[in-house]
This record gives C-alpha cells, structure tokens and sequence, in this order.
C-alpha cells in the first residue's frame, strides 16, 4: 500500500454532514500520518415506557430443565458408567432402566423446536464442557492469574459477522485481547453523545489496560460493507440503524467509486473492506487520548484483512512523523477532514 492511501483517507467527496462530524478540540503536540510499506433528545420518557415487563419468555426459558451446576459435572461417558454401575448393582432396575431408556430415545428421535432439531441449550451445554475439560481444566495457572485482573497487549476491532472471530482467527488466549465487535468493524469519530459506547471502550484500553496496540480489521464478503456500498446515491435508508451506523464508511464508499466506479458491486465491496478499515484508523485520531498515545510512543495502530475465502490475512501498519508544532488542523488539512 502506498502513503497516498492514508493521506487522502477521509477524501475531498466526502459529504458536508460527514465532514462536519469530525470538528474536534486542538491538542498539541499531535501526529500526522502515513502507511508504511508493511504488510437529541426529549424533555420526557416516550408514552411507551411502561412499569411493567413488555415481553415474556416462553415456559421452556423461564424453567429451563437443565440446572446450572449440572454445567461442569458429569460428561456423558460418565453418566453411562453409572448407569451400567446402579443395573449391576441393583438387576431389579433393568425393566425400569430398559423403559427411560425408550421414553429418551424417542425423545431425541422427535424434532425440536427448530425446522433442524437444534437444541440450543444442549449445544451451551457440550460447548462448555469442552472448554472446561479442554481448557480450563488443562491450564489452572493462566485463569488463576486471569482471576486477579487483565493486561491485554491488543485492543481488536473486528465485524461481528460470525465467521470472523478473531480471537479464533489469530489464535488469541483469554486475556491477550480487548475486542469489540460490530457491524463492518467500524470506529467512528470522537463523539460524547452519539458514540458513547465506543468512545468508553477505546478510553479504556488505551488509558485503564493500557493497551500497546489498537488493529482494526475487515474481512471478505463483509455484509455490512455491502450495505454501505448498495445505500442509494440520495442517502435513503431503509432500516431503522444499520445503515445510518455504516454511514461512518462513507469516505471509504466515496474514494472507492471514484477510483472504480466502472466495477461491478462484488469488486467495489472488495476494496472498500479495506477503504474501510483506513478510514476507522484515521478517525482513531480524533481521539484525544490516542493520538497522546502516539506522541509518547505508548501505542501503536494496525490495519488487517481477513480473506476468510481464500485463509489469507493481510496486515498493515501505520508510520507517525512526530511534529510538536502540528495542530489539530494541520493533522485535518493532511487527512482531508473539515474542522
């Protein structure tokens, strides 16, 4: 990738609304980048809001017929052992045993509630019990230390589609990384209000767990990136939040048709995955404790991609130029935002 990429991240097409999002307080000294050859609200509560609970669970959820404890007891080869024992022990038991053991196998013959008889309780259930036998069991040290508190080196921002785990991906171990997940992987600008919930998680890996590096990364076939690319050219929207949260991409999607406007939507999706993810490392910047990070040399940012079609991964890095007489605005005027 080349330094032109980054410089020209939040690009000269982006919308006024979009600019105007990422006017933001001057801090000095600040940083100014390059990719590197690597790799409103109302005076009252709504009329909806009731004192009384609005949805109720089905009976299956409210008494569910498995028992917490069960969670981290018998494996199913034990449970059989001690059947086999109580019969030796007790043959009066046999007729007894021989009729459960129909009433069961019939039960498990008859579909459950899902059109493919998945037991959504069963499948927790197995899934803990492999971690507990596989993992927790094997390795007392690491979650006894986990136990007294975290220090991630990584804070990850990934898609929350659910063939892109990146603690599964990149072979991460509890405690070595501080993930959030969302539509597209997307980091908005610095907001108090509007993005709140973001804004909270990046100040505290960067100020509270001290975190060494942030690593944005997006992923093939991304829908949210379809979503971005496929919004029509007047801003409508036809979904009550998915399309205004992918509106962040919106420089992203703008520098994409311009360099390819020819191509066909599966090819502009491609390249806008990747848009995307510069875009997020720029808007990282607009945070005050981040760029404070990176003038210290504290913290460091990543791009990646994950091509989960081919197993291909793809990561980047960003090079900083320390400046202490760069402003915020001279930062804005390199990276193309409107102050």
């Amino acid at each position: 990738m080349s330094t032109a990429t980054i410089n020209t991240l939040c690009l000269n097409s982006a919308s006024p609304a979009a600019q105007s999002s990422l006017r933001r307080p001057t801090l000095r000294p600040c940083a100014f980048a390059r990719l590197s050859s690597s790799p409103s609200s109302s005076s009252s509560p709504p009329n909806l809001i009731q004192n009384k609970p609005v949805f109720a669970a089905p009976a299956p959820y409210i008494t569910p017929t498995l028992r917490e404890e069960d969670m981290g007891k018998d494996s199913y080869e034990e449970a059989i052992s001690a059947l086999q024992k109580l019969l030796n022990e007790k043959g009066d038991l046999k007729a007894v045993a021989a009729s459960k053991v129909e009433q069961i196998t019939a039960a498990l013959q008859t579909p459950g509630s899902g059109k493919d008889g998945f037991d959504a309780v069963e499948r927790v259930k197995t899934g803990f019990l492999k971690f507990k036998k596989e993992k927790f069991d094997t390795n007392p040290a690491l979650y006894s230390e986990l136990a007294k508190g975290q220090s991630p080196k990584f804070m990850v921002f990934a898609c929350a589609d659910s063939r892109v785990c990146p603690s599964h991906v990149l072979d991460f171990q509890p405690g070595e990384a501080f993930v959030v997940r969302n539509v597209a992987n997307l980091v908005p600008p610095y907001d108090q209000t509007k993005y709140a919930g973001t804004g909270s998680a990046v100040e505290y890996a960067v100020l509270h767990l001290k975190v060494q590096y942030i690593v944005v990364i997006g992923h093939s076939a991304c829908g949210g990136i379809k979503g971005l690319m496929s919004i029509p050219d007047d801003g409508s929207t036809s979904t009550d939040f998915i399309e205004d949260w992918v509106k962040i991409g919106l420089p992203a999607r703008n520098r994409v048709k311009s360099a390819h406007g020819n191509a066909g939507l599966p090819e502009l999706c491609g390249h806008c995955e990747k848009e995307a993810v510069n875009v997020s490392l720029g808007n990282l910047l607009t945070y005050p404790f981040v760029r404070e990070g990176l003038v210290n040399k504290t913290l460091g940012l990543k791009g990646g991609y994950y091509d989960f079609v081919n197993g291909k991964f793809e990561l980047w890095g960003l090079d900083f130029g320390l400046n202490p007489s760069f402003s915020v605005k001279d930062v804005a005027t390199v990276l193309h935002w409107k102050l």
